[in-house]
């Protein structure tokens, strides 16, 4: 859960609208400026080398949401939400 600590209050400084990372280590964030979780996926993966899951996999209504994990070493999730920021 330290983890989903560091990645949702990362998300929030960066000004992302941040979910979840309480009860259980998925955080979940809107899509900004109204991309398709699948676009979100894309530029992501392209210029963050960070992958996630689209919200639309969930169904109709994740569509506009993107889930990352918090499993994973505590180094990478600080090196791939430094990335992220940089966005």
């Amino acid at each position: 859960m330290k983890n989903a600590s560091a990645i949702k209050n990362g998300l929030k400084d960066a000004g992302y609208t941040v979910f979840g990372g309480v009860n259980a280590p998925y955080i979940w964030l809107k899509t900004p400026d109204k991309m398709t979780s699948w676009d979100f996926f894309d530029y992501l993966l392209e210029n963050a080398n960070v992958v996630g899951t689209p919200g639309s996999g969930f169904g109709p209504s994740g569509e506009g949401y993107f889930r990352l994990t918090a499993f994973g070493t505590y180094e990478n999730t600080l090196a791939a939400l430094e990335r992220i920021q940089k966005l």
